[in-house]
């Protein structure tokens, strides 16, 4: 049983493990590139929990050729290149390829065996691979040291043609389907879902299905809700899945409800689609959602000792009201930008250094991709 802790709004909270490879994004839309950014699940969630103040370690690997500065260091393999993805905006619709995009793996880094994961335990894990890292025996070893594990589907349901193309198959043929009564929550976008039956999922594991601009709903196995989405103004659907697992997951941790937590990741969604590659949150808005958390959460209590608990998914009394609070809080960050002086010190604290100076180009408002 774990005991609940106060936190005050700037103390890390520990015990999250999240396991998925760094990758190189490269974006293109009419034959050209358009940006060049850190990729991966891994990469988006630990900027949310980083935002959160939500403490975690992270196991990812990369290439020699890894580029870009981050907090957490990754396991660097000498005999292999790190992930590479190439995002094509402007081939449309193929089969089993995202509506907006075409997706492939360019390169591809070692696999996270279970070896590689910390020898301990944690209160929540997270599978997040994007390029086909996370083997069934590594998730396995994930809920052997994890209380509770929460599992994007395109970590089990990805595979790539000979060209890197990549395509999806149906969870039941994934070779993870029998570690279903194990997990707590499956994470899908609405595209992701039409490859398992949410019926029968539901019965083994709590489900949540992205819908972009639209939420998201919550399937369990007595019930379901669906999640009010917030307003966003789309430059790249890139990580907004991701970003809404690691705000539903930090929202956990923090002490709230699932209704409650589900909002904040739809917030953190909403953030990132307005981003080319990975965002930089402004600091002053994170403060903001941090206090509104604190307030909201249901004191004494931790969500991983009612987790089995109907009322853990039940929306509570002022759920409206926190959609509104988080809402108002985006909307002051928005007129305190618009304030600022256009200085480079004030132009630093909204956009990362990577992109400026790079086009920004809009595509469609569905924005529940995950990579």
């Amino acid at each position: 049983m774990v005991t609940s802790i106060p936190q005050t709004p700037n103390t890390p909270i520990q015990s999250v493990l999240i396991v998925g490879n760094y990758c190189h994004d490269v974006l293109l839309q009419g034959g050209a590139v358009v940006a060049e950014t850190l990729g991966g699940a891994a990469s988006f969630i630990s900027n949310v929990l980083t935002g959160l103040s939500v403490s975690f370690h992270l196991t990812s690997k990369v290439g020699v050729d890894f580029k870009y500065p981050v907090n957490h260091d990754p396991i660097v393999v000498p005999t292999s290149k790190t992930t590479v993805f190439h995002a094509y905006f402007d081939q449309g619709y193929s089969e089993n390829a995202h509506q907006d995009r075409v997706l492939k793996r360019v390169e591809v880094c070692d696999p996270i065996n279970p070896s590689d994961l910390p020898d301990r335990k944690f209160d929540f894990g997270m599978a997040v691979g994007v390029g086909g890292e996370i083997l069934p025996e590594t998730l396995e070893r994930m809920v052997e040291i994890c209380d509770a594990v929460f599992v994007d589907i395109q970590a089990l349901i990805r595979s790539f043609h000979e060209n890197g193309t990549v395509k999806l198959v149906r969870l039941k043929e994934s070779g993870f389907y029998h570690l279903l009564p194990r997990l707590k929550f499956l994470k899908a976008s609405s595209d992701e879902a039409l490859f398992m039956e949410v019926e029968e999922v539901r019965q083994w594991c709590c489900v949540v299905v992205t819908h972009g601009k639209d939420g998201c709903e919550v399937y369990w196995k007595d019930g379901e809700m669906k999640i009010a989405p917030f307003g966003a103004n789309q430059i790249d659907p890139t990580g907004a899945g991701d970003s809404f697992l690691g705000g539903f997951v930090g929202g956990l941790v923090h002490g709230l409800v699932v209704p409650d937590a589900a909002l904040v990741g739809n917030f953190f969604g909403s953030l990132t689609v307005a981003h080319i590659g990975l965002p930089k949150f402004d600091l002053r808005l994170l403060q903001r959602i941090k206090e509104e958390v604190q307030t909201r959460k249901v004191q004494g209590t931790c969500w991983l000792e009612r987790r089995d608990d109907e009322v853990s998914f039940t929306k509570p009394a002022g759920h409206d009201e926190f959609h509104a609070s988080l809402s108002s809080s985006k909307l002051v960050s928005a007129e305190c930008r618009r304030d600022l002086p256009r200085s480079p010190g004030s132009v630093e604290q909204v956009i990362r250094p990577q992109y400026k100076g790079q086009q920004k180009f809009l595509l469609n408002s569905v924005y529940d991709k995950s990579n």
